[in-house]
């Protein structure tokens, strides 16, 4: 991986990790792309820039993070299926991280659905989340272990399918995402260690930069997402995870293979 490489994967990370669109899904297809997606420092690299997003939110966010225990504990009960789950499924998930196609199939279905969601749930006003519901949105979180499907896209969708309004699921969302991201990220960085992999001095600037971009590039993300999302609903970003599937699709049968390994 060079610079100009790192700069635009980690553009991708925070563009695309708090849109319902699949920031693992882009960054599969964008390394592939580039031939470099089999390289294990790639794939290092595309867990720990999450950490620039997360911390996205954190600072945008910053004063909603000084709540009540209860603001905790309902994070809590929505992260813990995540954490059930992708411990007890690891390899499988880690399998069609390998696939480009699974990311493209799952960027069409999952445009279809974002194209129903306005009409079937609508836009209500409410804004308080029980612990069922944090429960019931922890769980369509993990739909998103499969690449491509999107962790904001099934949370909020998630969030709006127990009546919350686009905004209250969205943010939801965002601060679902901290420990979330933050515990694969340790997680993956961890089994990285275990196996003895060495980062050379030249790779550590690349997470820092690719960090320091992802950061920014999420922010601003946030704020334009967050604006839209409360005007105009979802379609937009069913139409183009249909587009971007189906390209994906065209490229890999009658242009290129994209291939991983």
């Amino acid at each position: 991986m060079d610079y100009l490489q790192a700069i635009i994967i980690a553009i991708i990370e925070g563009l695309t990790e708090y849109l319902p669109v699949s920031s693992t899904g882009h960054m599969i297809i964008a390394s592939s792309f580039f031939g470099i997606a089999g390289d294990d420092f790639t794939k290092l690299f595309t867990i720990v820039i999450q950490l620039g997003a997360i911390l996205s939110v954190i600072v945008l966010y910053f004063k909603r993070f000084f709540q009540t225990v209860d603001f905790y504990l309902k994070l809590l009960v929505a992260f813990m299926p995540a954490v059930v789950l992708g411990l007890l499924l690891s390899d499988f998930i880690d399998s069609l991280l390998e696939s480009p196609l699974t990311v493209a199939i799952s960027l069409v279905i999952g445009g279809v659905i974002l194209l129903k969601v306005d009409d079937y749930f609508g836009d209500s006003e409410n804004t308080e989340i029980s612990y069922a519901t944090a429960l019931k949105i922890g769980f369509f979180q993990c739909i998103a272990m499969i690449p491509g499907v999107s962790r904001s896209g099934a949370s909020i969708v998630g969030g709006m399918s127990q009546k919350l309004s686009r905004k209250a699921a969205a943010e939801f969302s965002f601060f679902l995402a901290v420990p979330t991201m933050f515990g694969a990220t340790a997680k993956k960085s961890f089994d990285y260690y275990k196996a003895g992999f060495e980062l050379t001095g030249d790779q550590v600037n690349l997470l820092i930069i690719g960090n320091i971009v992802a950061f920014i590039v999420g922010t601003l993300a946030i704020k334009t997402f967050i604006n839209y999302l409360s005007r105009h609903g979802f379609k937009v970003f069913g139409y183009y995870r249909i587009i971007a599937g189906l390209a994906v699709i065209i490229i890999h049968y009658f242009i290129h293979p994209l291939t991983i390994i």
